[in-house]
């Protein structure tokens, strides 16, 4: 699948970037919670939209499209098996973001993405 990464930057080569959202992406599916920067958070949150809508369709066809952009297997069975009949009447916006404040390090806006109940 061919990734459309129109967004932010986020300082990093495209392979880097890419690489970085698929596995945050499948982290958050795996773990439905995830603490990360602002900035990442609205990419995770972008990708992870479009694949929980594939979710929603059980097909082979939306089955190899989610497996094209998340990185392990089991996610790919719970994205078909539990997270898409829990969001089959839901017509989006299935995750939010709760900003926390700033790093201490960094001063880097911090926010947890999680998916809605």
């Amino acid at each position: 699948m061919r990734h459309r990464i129109a967004g932010r930057k986020l300082s990093r080569p495209t392979a880097h970037r890419i690489s970085m959202l698929r596995t945050a992406t499948t982290d958050l599916l795996r773990h439905e919670t995830l603490r990360t920067t602002e900035a990442k958070a609205k990419e995770i949150r972008r990708m992870a939209e479009k694949v929980i809508t594939r979710g929603k369709k059980n097909t082979l066809h939306s089955r190899r499209l989610a497996a094209a952009v998340l990185t392990d297997g089991r996610v790919v069975r719970k994205l078909f098996d539990e997270l898409g009949p829990r969001y089959e009447d839901r017509p989006g916006g299935y995750t939010r973001i709760v900003k926390l404040g700033t790093r201490k390090g960094d001063a880097a806006s911090m926010a947890i993405i999680e998916l809605m109940p």
